[in-house]
């Protein structure tokens, strides 16, 4: 394929994923007029990774033609738009305003197959990254199997009795009596699971291997994946692990929401290789800050309860003065805890250049105090050759102009 017909398919794919996710924001709006009519749960969802997705894969695509995951994100974005339009489209036509539109049950029957085929592409491009072939041919264990799952979960799902997953009270016009809907079985759910952590631990193998770029590459879909993960839990397992209030699901769904572009970008920057070494710095920002705010929490939570239970004690009443004080105490505490916490993530997470730093600091302060030229030639060699780790070093100097200068190769 050349590559003005690549970019032309990919940029097609793209269209296609954002007419077909406009038409179902279009139909999404005609049925909130009618509110007693099923309202799909998926849709912001549905929407952003149709967009995200498809607009990444497209980018990727038209410029890295032979890699195959920017065809597979393609692929993933628009198995979302159709899944998203078909039940905006079954929704209108056959509970909003019944037989407004024609083929109402046929769209709804494709709604009701394409969760398999949508997991399928995820197992696949989580697995082929970041190179778009199999870390090696071992691993086509995982490929067979999740081929299989599309299929079997496709036919089954197609002619599953009963009503269509996300579409309320319609069911499936081609079901026949006898097969159950697979997709909230156990036995669905854990193969999925299965399949999806197959794929990540692929990713987990590559990067133990990886040196250099591709390091980087990996890092990058890393950080995006431990994010996300993040966000799942704050939105669906703490909720129903404990009883939370009300803003926290809240909070938890629009962080996870927020998190969804993350994957598809992260993977474009480290196909496409731009500024790959930026993300060391992104981490070790999120290891400090992240530290740093739970930290702070607690002492302010901690804080504010221990005061109010004096002031209670006490005057036998709460006080505004609590909440005072322990916002001075964050205040007081933030820059000493920052240093300390940035000074502990370095050590324990970036060893060699958090040495290479606390090298140079000692040769400035040496610097100043040495009068010896031959010794500060001689500890100017050996800064040089601990902190950047050179094949070899010299020295020379240049006496008739009274400059000197260094070589390293």
């Amino acid at each position: 394929m050349s590559t003005r017909t690549a970019s032309r398919l990919a940029w097609s794919l793209w269209g296609l994923s954002l007419i077909l996710t406009l038409l179902a924001l279009l139909l999404l709006a005609l049925n909130l007029a009618h509110p007693h009519t099923h309202t799909f749960d998926s849709w912001l969802d549905s929407t952003l990774n149709a967009v995200f997705f498809s607009t990444v894969g497209a980018i990727v695509a038209s410029r890295r033609r032979e890699n195959l995951v920017g065809w597979l994100l393609c692929l993933y974005g628009l198995a979302q738009s159709i899944s998203h339009f078909s039940a905006q489209y079954a929704i209108y036509a056959l509970l909003a305003q019944p037989d407004s539109l024609p083929a109402g049950e046929a769209i709804a029957w494709v709604s009701s197959w394409l969760l398999p085929i949508i997991i399928g592409f995820s197992v696949f491009f989580i697995l082929l990254f970041p190179t778009g072939r199999l870390p090696s041919r071992r691993w086509q264990w995982v490929t067979w199997p999740t081929v299989a799952f599309i299929l079997v979960g496709a036919i089954s799902d197609a002619f599953s009795s009963g009503p269509v997953d996300g579409l309320g009270p319609i069911r499936n016009p081609l079901g026949i009596e006898g097969f159950s809907n697979v997709n909230n079985s156990i036995l669905y759910t854990m193969v999925a699971t299965f399949l999806l952590v197959a794929a990540a631990s692929s990713v987990f193998m590559r990067l133990r291997r990886a040196i250099g770029v591709e390091r980087q590459q990996i890092k990058w879909f890393a950080y995006a994946a431990a994010a996300t993960v993040m966000g799942l839990v704050l939105a669906y397992v703490i909720p129903e692990v404990i009883d939370v209030p009300l803003w926290f699901e809240r909070m938890g769904y629009a962080i996870l929401l927020s998190l969804i572009p993350a994957i598809p970008i992260s993977i474009g920057i480290a196909i496409l290789k731009y500024r790959l070494y930026d993300i060391d710095l992104i981490i070790n920002r999120t290891l400090v800050y992240g530290s740093l705010t739970a930290v702070l929490a607690l002492v302010y939570f901690g804080s504010v309860t221990g005061t109010q239970s004096i002031f209670r004690a006490i005057t036998g009443q709460q006080s505004t003065l609590a909440v005072v004080a322990s916002t001075l105490v964050l205040a007081a505490l933030f820059n000493p805890l920052r240093h300390r916490i940035q000074s502990f993530i370095d050590r324990r997470f970036y060893r060699s250049k958090y040495n290479a730093r606390k090298t140079l600091e000692a040769f400035s302060v040496k610097l100043r105090d040495e009068t010896d030229l031959e010794a500060l030639n001689n500890e100017l060699v050996g800064v040089v050759r601990e902190t950047m780790q050179p094949a070899q070093v010299s020295l020379w100097l240049r006496p008739e102009k009274a400059l000197n200068g260094a070589r390293i190769d």
